[in-house]
């Protein structure tokens, strides 16, 4: 299951950053800042719900 999570991490990481920079740079917020703040909150919010689609993958491909 940590292969599967890391796998859709790459994917899930990426698209929450850039829709945490793209929120940001909307709102106004057009510093370097702002920016690698946002990015980095999207990066960490990746490895919890990663973790949890790949949970939820496992269990429903398992027959469980």
């Amino acid at each position: 299951m940590l292969r599967l999570a890391a796998i859709l991490y790459s994917i899930i990481a990426t698209s929450l950053a850039g829709t945490g920079v793209i929120a940001v740079l909307v709102m106004g917020y057009v510093s370097v800042p702002a920016i690698l703040v946002a990015a980095g909150v999207g990066a960490v919010l990746g490895l919890p719900v990663s973790y949890l689609i790949a949970r939820k993958i496992t269990g429903a491909t398992s027959g469980g």
